[in-house]
């Protein structure tokens, strides 16, 4: 497992000063969460027996990585103050069971309303453009971290629509580029100009015959897109390729770029090409999973900072 010895100790404390920052920021460190009478861990645990309901004691504890002996306590409180039932499992007289009561149901409700109120306090004075961004960067960090696998399996479970695009869709494309890779990789607004200009030429001179845009939609809202165009008459090109980060990890970058070269065959194209940078890893290994083959690079700068451009083919 790497350690601080095999990583850039600038990287591990920019971290830790945003953790810092953050903790600050939402009142983690109040000694009453949301000026109430409970602890981060205490909101936590009503937390998982509202959105849990009744929990076996030992999985609770397991759950929320806490000491068994310290989530007792804490049980044992709330017991005293009228906020859960402890009842004995009747097939195992050893097994506890918690779950919340009228008065606990209240008392999280509200805590989440405390809750909502702090985040829209601290997000008032950020413009809408601003507050995507937070967001965005937001979803980038528990894409790359990773997220609770029950979400993930939640997630998993709702299918994935890949459609045609709709009035308004190549605005929302060009504005989610934008923000996403200004809040991922800090590029500039030359780089939304340009996803801009291929929307525009693809409404101008868009052939369904030979070519495509298609939305990706989990859970009944767009989370991705990409676009086919043509390059000439047997070339075509795969363009604007993107998945929001809180629905990466489904397979949607995947099911995007084999509808293109679905597409692509029927449309009699004996070639799909794609210009990338070197940057983009995720959608490198999309790219390379599919088939493709890297014939190029270069570097450049372009969007405010220095790149290696790259070109891939693939043979249909």
């Amino acid at each position: 497992m790497a350690g601080a010895r095999d990583m850039d100790v600038r990287q591990i404390d920019e971290i830790r000063a945003f953790n810092r920052f953050y903790t600050r920021q939402i009142g983690l460190l109040s000694e009453g969460l949301h000026k109430s009478a409970f602890s981060l861990t205490e909101a936590r645990v009503l937390f998982e027996l509202h959105a849990g309901g009744a929990q076996v004691v030992g999985k609770l504890a397991t759950i929320l990585a806490l000491d068994p002996a310290y989530l007792s306590r804490i049980l044992t409180r709330f017991k005293k103050a009228g906020l859960i039932t402890l009842a004995t499992d009747s097939k195992d007289r050893r097994v506890r069971v918690a779950e919340l009561t009228k008065q606990g149901q209240e008392t999280y409700a509200g805590l989440q309303a405390a809750s909502r109120n702090d985040i829209a306090s601290l997000m008032t004075p950020l413009s809408e453009s601003q507050r995507e961004q937070l967001i965005a960067a937001m979803k980038t960090i528990q894409s790359l971290l990773g997220s609770d696998d029950a979400i993930k399996a939640a997630d998993h479970s709702k299918p994935v629509l890949i459609r045609d695009h709709r009035p308004g869709d190549l605005g929302w494309i060009v504005q989610r580029h934008g923000a996403l890779y200004t809040a991922e990789y800090q590029w500039d607004s030359t780089f939304e100009g340009l996803v801009a200009e291929i929307a525009a030429k693809f409404l101008a001179h868009h052939d369904p015959r030979k070519e495509g845009c298609w939305i990706a939609e989990h859970d009944g809202r767009p989370v991705g897109a990409v676009m086919l165009v043509r390059e000439s008459d047997t070339v075509a090109k795969l363009r604007v390729l993107f998945v929001e980060p809180d629905a990466r990890g489904l397979g949607i970058g995947k099911h995007l770029v084999d509808h293109c070269i679905s597409f692509a065959r029927r449309a009699g194209y004996a070639q799909i090409t794609l210009w990338t940078n070197g940057n983009l890893h995720a959608a490198r290994k999309i790219y390379e999973k599919a088939g493709f083959v890297m014939v190029a690079e270069e570097p450049h700068h372009s969007f405010g900072h220095d790149l290696i451009g790259q070109t891939w083919t693939l043979g249909l």
